[in-house]
């Protein structure tokens, strides 16, 4: 994902001021090489690559918080013992407004003056998806009165059960954009899909940004299932209209770092380093090396996790994780540290587990135990390709379909509806959402119950207390610190409806959203 190249779009917006006497003048500065203006096509590409990097700046924190890496260091005080602050939320919420959601109105507005309903629709639907994860992350977040620049830098916060709202139209709305014919495009030039240049998510095909709508439909429903307007039958309905396959994943794909720049790798490579105090989890190796499936080792074990891995308990950290002779840890010996891999935003296979839960919950265990298996069968069949990647040089197993099938008929996997449970269904979907940030949603849903995660601990703190939560789990992320500075009053609200005094930092990170309670 070249960041450089795409961040163009956001300065085609800033655009110049009325000149007025002086105007025909300083025309003669103007370069027509260099417009103040865009079109759709220029700016979709920054939308998607900030849009989905909200989720990527998230996914920094989240897996110390869902306990798929954890700190090497003996008590660091860090995000695998939940010490956690609002810088570590600043990018989240930047990204959602400025760096990506800001731009979807001026794409927007251009795309509907030259007749591109299909840019129109591209925008929708990237706005709900970055309003969905900022607000599973957040909360309450700004949405009536967001994206207006400096005419207003403290907009009011709305709810998060009127953003799920918002949510929802928007990719009802987008969805009708992306399947109208070409020929509702009222200018011949625009009668196409957006172009492969414009379009980095999905090449111009309007089927799979209709589909990515229903799957974040169906996922933002399947996070409802505290409250008593959950309908399993529903979000059902809405697995049906989602993805069909792992090539319909919502997905950016990294490439070689751009001089002066690195970050046009992958973030969890080694080469942004972001994760060289980390090490894997023992709860997500327990999953892999036989450990909670005695006698199965998951043939992603060597993929996912080097198979030299003993995972450390949160808090108690490790000495021996290092690769030999180097400073890199071993969490760069997994398939989604590859510098040129990719960041997963949603994808086939969670919309496979989100219809077996729902299906388990409406008491239709056929089809349960169906996407159950078919959500195993394609997170393994997109991490088999094996292959040598640098750097480090890494060789990755190739998973042949008879260690599939071999699993899939072990008992790790429910074999008829009888062994068919709900653990069996999340433990499952943990192990395919690996780093995703969504897993920690899950975790809040389910009350991070040890009767289904199994091997989740709370982490250690020398035994002398039980840390800064006091025994609690984390169901929220702190305000970024700009909105600190910036609307303090806002962030004053926030605490006033989670019941908090402004300040307690630590009680109001354990306070569940709206979609967490009942």
């Amino acid at each position: 994902m070249n960041l450089n190249r795409y961040i163009m779009g956001l300065g085609l917006l800033l655009g110049g001021s009325a000149l007025t006497a002086c105007e025909k003048f300083l025309d003669v500065n103007n370069n027509p090489n260099n417009p103040v203006v865009s079109t759709p096509n220029f700016l979709l590409p920054g939308i998607i690559s900030n849009g989905i990097q909200v989720q990527m700046f998230s996914a920094l924190r989240t897996p110390y918080l869902s306990q798929y890496v954890v700190s090497r260091t003996v008590n660091s005080g860090g995000n695998d013992q939940y010490f956690l602050t609002n810088a570590q939320s600043t990018n989240t919420f930047n990204y959602s407004y400025f760096q990506a959601g800001g731009n979807i109105p001026v794409m927007q507005k251009a795309a509907q003056e030259e007749g591109s309903v299909y840019y129109v629709g591209a925008g929708k639907i990237m706005q709900a998806m970055i309003l969905a994860h900022a607000t599973d992350m957040l909360g309450d977040i700004p949405y009536s009165e967001a994206y207006q620049g400096g005419a207003n830098f403290t907009p009011k916060y709305d709810s998060q059960e009127s953003i799920y709202g918002v949510i929802n139209q928007l990719c009802d709305e987008g969805a009708v954009e992306m399947s109208k014919p070409a020929s509702a495009n009222f200018r011949p030039l625009y009668t196409t899909a957006p172009s492969e240049s414009g379009d980095i998510l999905y090449k111009g095909d309007p089927g799979k940004w209709v589909r990515l709508a229903y799957a974040l439909k169906a996922r933002q429903a399947q996070h409802l299932t505290k409250k008593s307007t959950y309908n399993p039958t529903a979000v059902l309905a809405l697995c049906d209209k989602a993805f069909t396959s792992s090539a319909d994943d919502a997905q950016i794909n990294f490439q070689v770092a751009v001089a002066p720049l690195s970050n046009t790798t992958n973030i969890f490579g080694v080469t942004r380093g972001n994760f060289g105090s980390a090490t894997f989890s023992s709860n997500v190796v327990k999953y892999l090396n036989g450990t909670t499936f005695p006698g199965v080792v998951d043939p992603r074990f060597g993929v996912l996790v080097p198979t030299t891995s003993t995972g450390a308990d949160p808090g108690r950290g490790t000495t021996t994780n290092l690769t030999p002779g180097s400073t890199l840890t071993d969490f760069y010996g997994g398939w989604y540290a590859r510098d040129l891999g990719y960041f997963e935003a949603i994808t086939y296979h969670e919309v496979k587990f989100i219809e077996a839960e729902a299906a388990f919950r409406a008491n239709n265990l056929p089809r349960a135990l169906a996407a159950l298996r078919e959500g195993i069968r394609a997170h393994m069949k997109k991490v088999s390709t094996g292959g040598t990647f640098t750097p480090p040089t890494v060789t990755f197993p190739l998973i042949s379909d008879a260690q599939i099938n071999a699993y899939l008929a072990s008992a790790a996997v429910p074999q008829n509806e009888a062994q068919l449970t709900l653990r069996s269904i999340m433990e499952q979907k943990y192990i395919a959402m690996f780093l995703n940030p969504d897993a920690w949603s899950d975790l809040r849903r389910l009350d991070f119950d040890r009767t289904i995660y199994v091997n989740f601990l709370y982490p250690f703190y020398n035994g002398t207390s039980t840390g800064p939560l006091q025994g609690k789990y984390p169901r929220r992320l702190l305000p970024g610190a700009t909105e600190v500075t910036v609307n303090p009053n806002a962030v004053a609200g926030l605490y006033a409806e989670s019941g908090t005094a402004l300040g307690n930092d630590n009680e109001y990170v354990t306070k569940p959203l709206w979609f967490d309670r009942p």
